[in-house]
C-alpha cells in the first residue's frame, strides 16, 4: 500500500472513532445537526488533503475537532452581524479556543472533554427521535454516530444508495422543521425517548444477526456497530435497567455469530451449532450486563422487554449442549414476556419454546391460532415454524408445503436455500417411511 493510501486508511479509522464526538459538540453549539455534520465533513476533507503532505498529527481526533470548531466559528461570525445570540456563542467558543494554534490541540480537548458524554447522549436522542420513521432513524444513527458513509449504509440494508441519501436528508430537514431541541429529554419524556433509541440500536443489530435480504445470512459489521452504540449508551445512561438489558441481549446473541454460519456461508440453526465456537468472553459480558439489568430492574419495577429476552438468551448460553437447554424455564420466561409485551411475534417464539418443553403439539396449537394474524400474513417464519412442528409430528406433506411457502416469502437467499432443503428432506423422509 502506498504512503498516501495508508494515511487515507488512518483518516477513515480516526473518523469512525471521532466523528460522533465532533458532530455532537458542533450540534450543541450550532443547534443544527445538518450543519454540524457538514462542518465535520469539511474537517474530514481537510484531513484527507493535509495529512498525506504534513503527516498524521500526534492527536488526530483533536486535530479534527479543532478544524471543525474553527469552521463553526466562521459560520457563527457570519451570522453574528445580525443575530445577538450567535454573537454570544461566537464569544463563548473563541474564549475556549483563545491562543490555540492549529497544531496546539490540547486546549481544545480540555475545553470540551467534559461535555463529550453529554454530546453523544444528545446526539443519540436526536438521531432516534420518534418524529422520524424507523428507517430514517436507523440511517441517521449509523451516519452520525457510526460514521458510516451513505454507500456503506445502503449496502448494509440492501437498498439503493440514493434511497439512503434521501432518507438522511429528509431526516435532518424534519428535525430542523420540527425544531427538535438538541438535549437530553426531560424526565417525563425520557422513558418514551429512550425506548426509541433502544429500538433503533436493536433494529441495527437484528439486521446484522439475521439479514433481511441478500446473499449473506449475517452481517457481522452491523452487529458490531450496534454493540458499540449499546455499550456507549450503557456508560452514558448507567442507571437505566433496559439499556443494560439490551446490551446483555446483544452480547449473548453476538457470541453465537461464528457458529451461525458454515464454511460456505450456509446458515446453521441454533440447535445444530457447535457451541465450542461460541464466544465465551461475550457470553461473560452479557451475563454481567444481565445481572446489572436485573439489579436495577428490581428497584425499578421488574424486568423490561430487553432484559427478559436477555434472560431467555442466557438460558441458551448456559447450556453446554442443545440437550441441556432448560426449555421449561424458557417457556416460562416467554409467558412472562407475553404479559408485559404481548405481540404475535412473541407468541410465535413462545410456541417454539412450548414445543421444545412439552412437545410439538403444544406449540402447533398456538401457531395455528396465529394463522389469522394480519401482522404475520407475509412473515416467513410463521410457515417455517409451522413446518418444523408438522415435521416433528410426522405430517410430512403438510410440513413440505409450509417450508416451500416460507421459502417463497423470505428475501434472504441463504435462508431460502435452507428452507427448500428442509422441504426436500420432508419428501425424502416420506419416501423412506413408505419404503420407497
Amino acid at each position: 500500500m502506498s504512503a498516501a493510501g495508508s494515511v487515507h486508511r488512518t483518516v477513515e479509522a480516526v473518523w469512525r472513532m471521532e466523528s460522533a464526538k465532533i458532530i455532537g459538540a458542533l450540534a450543541r453549539v450550532l443547534r443544527d445537526v445538518g450543519l454540524a455534520e457538514e462542518l465535520a465533513q469539511d474537517a474530514l476533507v481537510a484531513a484527507l488533503e493535509q495529512w498525506p503532505a504534513d503527516g498524521v498529527p500526534d492527536n488526530p481526533g483533536a486535530w479534527l475537532m479543532t478544524a471543525a470548531r474553527r469552521r463553526a466559528i466562521d459560520v457563527i461570525r457570519r451570522k453574528a452581524l445580525h443575530e445577538r445570540k450567535a454573537g454570544e456563542l461566537t464569544f463563548e467558543i473563541e474564549t475556549q479556543l483563545q491562543d490555540a494554534a492549529p497544531d496546539t490541540t490540547a486546549l481544545v480537548e480540555a475545553a470540551f472533554d467534559d461535555r463529550i458524554g453529554d454530546d453523544l447522549l444528545r446526539l443519540m436522542f436526536i438521531s432516534c427521535h420518534p418524529v422520524l420513521s424507523r428507517e430514517a432513524r436507523a440511517a441517521l444513527t449509523l451516519r452520525l454516530l457510526g460514521g458510516l458513509t451513505t454507500d456503506e449504509i445502503a449496502r448494509a440494508f440492501l437498498v439503493p444508495e440514493p434511497t439512503v441519501a434521501q432518507r438522511i436528508v429528509r431526516a435532518k430537514r424534519t428535525l430542523a422543521e420540527a425544531r427538535v431541541p438538541f438535549e437530553v429529554p426531560a424526565p417525563a419524556e425520557l422513558g418514551a425517548r429512550l425506548a426509541s433509541v433502544l429500538e433503533v440500536i436493536y433494529l441495527i443489530f437484528n439486521e446484522g444477526y439475521a439479514a433481511t435480504a441478500g446473499s449473506d445470512w449475517t452481517r457481522p459489521a452491523l452487529c458490531e456497530e450496534a454493540l458499540r452504540l449499546g455499550r456507549i449508551l450503557a456508560e452514558l445512561a448507567h442507571d437505566e435497567a433496559e439499556v443494560h438489558g439490551l446490551v446483555a441481549l446483544m452480547e449473548i446473541q453476538a457470541s453465537r455469530m461464528r457458529a451461525r454460519v458454515g464454511p460456505q456461508g450456509e446458515p446453521i440453526l441454533l440447535l445444530e451449532q457447535d457451541r465450542a465456537r461460541w464466544d465465551r468472553l461475550l457470553i461473560g459480558r452479557g451475563l454481567a450486563a444481565l445481572e446489572r439489568a436485573q439489579a436495577l430492574g428490581a428497584a425499578q419495577g421488574g424486568l423490561g422487554v430487553y432484559a427478559m429476552q436477555a434472560a431467555i438468551a442466557a438460558c441458551h448460553a448456559r447450556a453446554r449442549s442443545a440437550a441441556d437447554t432448560d426449555w421449561p424455564r424458557i417457556a416460562a420466561l416467554y409467558d412472562a414476556l407475553a404479559q408485559i409485551a404481548p405481540s404475535p411475534i412473541v407468541e410465535l417464539n413462545r410456541a417454539v419454546a412450548l414445543s421444545m418443553a412439552f412437545g410439538p403439539a403444544a406449540g402447533l396449537e398456538i401457531v395455528d391460532r396465529l394463522l389469522a394474524e394480519p401482522q404475520l400474513r407475509e412473515y416467513h417464519l410463521l410457515p417455517s415454524v409451522r413446518g418444523d412442528l408438522l415435521q416433528r409430528l410426522g405430517r410430512l406433506d403438510e410440513a413440505r408445503a409450509q417450508f416451500e411457502r416460507a421459502a417463497e416469502l423470505t428475501r434472504n437467499d441463504r435462508e431460502r436455500a435452507l428452507l427448500r432443503a428442509r422441504a426436500e428432506a420432508c419428501v425424502t423422509q416420506a419416501q423412506i417411511g413408505c419404503g420407497g
